[in-house]
């Protein structure tokens, strides 16, 4: 491999990966994709190059104008003419030159999975390296990896521990004029699994010292460069076979059962039994700060942010104070705010954590369009000695209790938050049934979700980010039949916000419902990433991913130039397409190599414009 690449140098590194064989360069410019690995590019006539995207285009650059993309059930990657997407960051890529390459139709063991991209791809962030008169874009992908494939990991738990997790890998655009994206290698390249050593901080933090990092779903920056990860449906890894284990209230309320999701980590780790004592659920469901840019730190679990299955962790600021929108992703669960107790910087120089100091409230919602943030602070309202709370630490612990004793507002699936730089922040609800949308009684009946899912909007009062009121109002219902064929979309689970201002939705259909004939779903095909004006609420398809995958976390370069978009779960059950078993693992999805007796592999995808290259 030669020289790790750190900092950008006159010579194009080396890939670390083998990389699917590329269709011709003529190919590639006549179609906008790289058609050998799965990735097609939807004819565009009428397109103007000229015309700013939705009337929105940055001025500092971003994606110029294109023509939507219809909805398709192929098993492809689809993008609009005149872009060019590139399949890097698979499951099983290596992460230095000794780490073994992926292997179709063999099980890695647990410490070759170490040196290995996780699978389950769910949120992404670039952080980009200071790159001084460098001719190159380079930096850093931070990957959160949501789950496992259980059918192609063959039920081996230990390297399932391993595949989950965070994977830290640089990449790097070449010189040519085409600007490949790749994975390089770097000091910086590691992961982070269920065996890796991490603390507790905050109000919480018990004995301080954790093992593991499970179900990661969300990833956000920090003002001060550190990344935050959100520990999502981590109920789904334990288990016990013990008979005479009984769930306690807390159990009961957090989802544990004795049979998991199928999972069967319990009967390798008694970290994960419930009946054995050294079982530490309490230990997870937090967001956990990381350090990219330091190989050697400990993943630190924040809990003045609270414990539950965080399905976005959306980091501002207000007058210096930093600002953190989550949310707890289970149907009927509740959306919630952790407001600074001081400008971070202020706290920083005082040796205080800003994660550590704040408040965390939770919402509720009112019919009348209104809305307050409830603290969640021991000692006041209901959460009190009398009543059964221990302590601040106890209410952030059992956090899900002490919003249902506040009155939240129960929602369809609260998923990613998404905050615009003009201050309106954004609730994807993927739906759900769980739910009467109301907390607090009949007056505080909110905005429910739907079937098909919606997003929804509020501003803070007086644009406070610090702010306990706000106004919220409908802006995209899921599943509408009156949305036009280019906008059209359901279960939206991902929002995201562009530096134009513009609102990226990235849709996360159930197997049971895609390609199905019921509902809306024949005019969806698989699922999509769509860009919307937030001034006319205009939606349209910029991609749609391969046979039985979401498209999941999303986010750009400085220039807005390159956009990395994490496809996640290619080839899973589908009611339309089967199941992908050891037999025939690809059933549902080839994706992304294609190739005979290829495996379906979560992926980040690298898209921009042709001949475009990043600055």
């Amino acid at each position: 491999m030669g020289q790790q690449t750190d900092l950008p140098g006159d010579g194009s590194p080396r890939s670390l990966a083998n990389q699917p064989a590329e269709a011709s360069r003529r190919a590639v410019l006549v179609s906008g994709a790289l058609v050998a690995a799965g990735l097609v590019a939807a004819s565009a006539p009428g397109a103007s190059a000229a015309e700013a995207l939705l009337g929105r285009a940055d001025s500092a650059g971003g994606i110029p104008a294109f023509a939507a993309v219809p909805a398709d059930g192929s098993d492809a990657l689809v993008v609009p003419d005149g872009f060019r997407a590139e399949t890097i960051a698979r499951w099983g890529d290596p992460l230095t030159p000794a780490a073994p390459q992926w292997r179709p139709g063999r099980v890695a063991t647990a410490v070759e999975q170490e040196l290995q991209i996780g699978s389950h791809h769910h949120g992404v962030q670039f952080l980009p390296f200071d790159q001084g008169n460098a001719s190159r874009p380079y930096g850093l992908l931070v990957l959160a990896h949501e789950s496992v494939d259980a059918a192609l990991t063959e039920g081996a738990a230990r390297t399932a521990m391993a595949a989950q997790g965070v994977t830290v890998v640089a990449v790097a655009a070449a010189k040519t004029a085409d600007g490949t994206w790749r994975t390089v290698d770097s000091r910086f390249n590691r992961r982070i699994t269920a065996r890796t050593p991490a603390r507790l901080t905050g109000p919480a933090a018990g004995k301080g010292t954790s093992t593991g990092v499970l179900a990661p779903s969300a990833v956000s920056v920090t003002p001060w460069g550190t990344v935050l990860v959100a520990e999502e449906n981590v109920n789904a890894f334990f288990g016990t076979d013990d008979p005479s284990w009984r769930r306690s209230e807390s159990h009961i309320r957090y989802r544990y059962s004795a049979a998991g999701f199928g999972h069967a980590w319990h009967r390798e780790d008694p970290r994960f039994d419930l009946s054995d004592r050294r079982a530490r659920p309490e230990d997870f469901g937090w967001i956990v700060e990381i350090d990219a840019r330091d190989p050697a730190a400990e993943p630190v679990k924040r809990t003045a942010l609270g414990r539950f299955a965080h399905g976005s962790v959306t980091v501002s600021e207000a007058e210096g104070r930093v600002v953190i929108h989550t949310t707890d992703a289970e149907d009927g669960e509740y959306l919630y705010k952790f407001i600074g107790s001081a400008p971070w910087r202020e706290l920083r120089a005082r040796g205080r954590d800003p994660l550590d100091h704040g408040t965390l409230h939770v919402a509720r919602i009112s019919a009348d369009g209104t809305g307050r943030w409830l603290p969640l602070t021991h000692g006041q309202g209901p959460l009190n000695n009398e009543n059964g709370w221990k302590d601040q630490a106890d209410v952030l612990v059992r956090a899900r209790l002490a919003a249902d004793a506040l009155g939240a507002t129960p929602l369809a699936r609260p998923e990613r938050v998404a905050v615009s730089r003009n201050a309106d922040v954004y609730l994807a609800l993927a739906g759900g049934t769980g739910t009467t949308g109301c907390g607090g009684g009949a007056a505080d009946c909110g905005p429910g979700g739907g079937p098909y899912g919606s997003i929804i909007r509020w501003r803070e009062a007086g644009e406070d980010a610090t702010s306990t009121a706000f106004h919220w109002e409908h802006f995209l219902l899921g599943g509408d039949p009156t949305a036009t064929a280019d906008g059209a979309f359901a279960h939206p689970k991902g929002v995201w916000c562009d530096a134009a201002g513009q609102l990226w939705i990235s849709t996360g259909i159930p197997g049971h419902s895609l390609n199905s004939s019921q509902g809306p779903f024949p005019r969806l095909g698989n699922n999509a990433l769509l860009v919307v004006d937030p001034d006319s609420g205009t939606a349209r398809r910029f991609l749609t991913a391969p046979r039985g995958a979401e498209v999941a976390g999303v986010t750009a370069t400085s220039d807005g130039r390159t956009m990395f978009v994490n496809i996640q779960h290619p080839g899973q059950r589908t009611t339309a397409w089967g199941a992908p078993d050891t037999d025939a693992p690809g059933a549902v999805s080839t994706w992304p190599e294609h190739g005979r007796g290829s495996y379906p592999r979560s992926a980040t995808v690298a898209i921009h414009p042709i001949g475009s290259r990043t600055r």
